[in-house]
């Protein structure tokens, strides 16, 4: 179903592949780390075969949050994080935003309420909105810690929709991965894929985004 703009009464965004550019950071680690194995190979060829080599252990790693998350362990994983690195001791580490992100974001609040939505920890969540300077941009944010279950589940976007007292339907959720795309459709959200992250054209097509975009700075003039 095509994007219905007029609907729209609230965004909702993923972070990481989303408004920071962390899975090329990954990659870039990744082919690091492998270098040694893959000497053999150009730059160019270790990054490729480091990108497809962490989409191929997204979903299963994806799978197993989801299922730490259904069967009620997720809250035990986070206390147990915790305990091992206390907080006091976890570094907050330097986010590398997309170009142009937070510009694009402060236009888009002008119009639209803006929260996240975030698989990762409080910690980190919040973070990522210290760093970008996003708490006067932001009405409200969601960590996996918020609410019983997080992404591909709906809770995350009917906690964000209770805060802005709008609609889960009103809501727009923008990530990069069949995950965000799946939880705004089990919300009645409408939904944009990006392509700045992980996520392919036909997979978050096939995941039923109402619309796939370059990345995020596209919202601007897709919502003019």
């Amino acid at each position: 179903m095509p994007l219905d703009p007029t609907r729209i009464k609230a965004i909702c965004f993923d972070i990481d592949g989303t408004l920071a550019d962390t899975d090329d950071l990954m990659v870039e680690k990744t082919a690091r780390f492998l270098s040694p194995l893959l000497f053999v190979f150009p730059p160019l060829s270790r990054q490729k075969f480091a990108r497809k080599l962490i989409m191929a252990l997204e979903t299963p790693a994806n799978t197993l949050l989801i299922l730490l998350d259904r069967i009620g362990l997720d809250e035990w994983f986070f206390r147990l994080s915790h305990k091992v690195i206390p907080q006091s001791n976890r570094k907050k580490p330097l986010w590398k935003p997309i170009p142009g992100v937070r510009e694009t974001l402060i236009e888009l609040a002008k119009r639209y309420p803006l929260a996240i939505i975030s698989v990762r920890d409080a910690h980190l969540t919040q973070s990522f909105i210290e760093q970008m300077e996003l708490s006067s941009v932001l009405k409200c944010w969601a960590s996996a810690e918020t609410t019983r279950h997080t992404k591909p589940f709906a809770e995350p976007i009917w906690w964000v929709a209770e805060q802005l007292e709008v609609s889960p339907s009103e809501c727009l959720m923008v990530g990069d991965t069949t995950v965000d795309i799946q939880a705004g459709k089990n919300a009645s959200a409408q939904t944009v894929g990006v392509l700045s992250g992980f996520g392919e054209e036909s997979e978050l097509r096939a995941a039923g985004a109402d619309e796939v975009i370059e990345d995020v700075n596209r919202l601007l003039k897709m919502l003019k």
